[in-house]
């Protein structure tokens, strides 16, 4: 019971989400939304994390970009196919690990100019989690 309900918290500050995953989540969405026009050439989504390179995930046109994924990522993330139709960038992250913790940026780019759209910081806790512990968390986050 206490896993579906504490597992996933989220907050906003100044333009930063900030994704607490607690207990024994699978997987985190990492949101990103743009209501904006996209480039006219070569538009892409790009999803970094500042001490991680090469890039997190790079969606094309064509498709995502496994090529350009940092290695540790492979596999684990993923958005929809349609989403440079839909303006959805989220990020599905499963498989999550307590060094995925960090700042992720979601931002569009041309190949030239990159623009960020959101921040998420993902905190990733560990595992087991009782339920004294989520009620005492929760009622600090709120």
């Amino acid at each position: 019971f206490y896993r579906c309900c504490f597992s996933i918290l989220t907050e906003t500050f100044k333009q930063v989400t900030m994704l607490h995953v607690y207990g024994e989540a699978e997987s985190a969405l990492l949101p990103c939304f743009y209501g904006g026009s996209l480039p006219e050439k070569d538009p892409s989504v790009i999803w970094s994390r500042n001490d991680r390179n090469p890039k997190v995930f790079h969606l094309r046109p064509g498709g995502d970009d496994p090529e350009g994924q940092n290695q540790i990522y492979k596999g684990r993330t993923s958005m929809t196919p349609d989403a440079l139709q839909t303006r959805n960038f989220s990020l599905t992250f499963s498989n999550l690990l307590l060094s995925d913790s960090g700042n992720y940026i979601c931002s569009i780019s041309d190949g030239i100019k990159e623009l960020k759209l959101t921040e998420v910081q993902l905190n990733v806790k560990g595992h087991g989690l009782t339920l004294h512990q989520c009620l005492l968390l929760w009622s600090n986050l709120n």
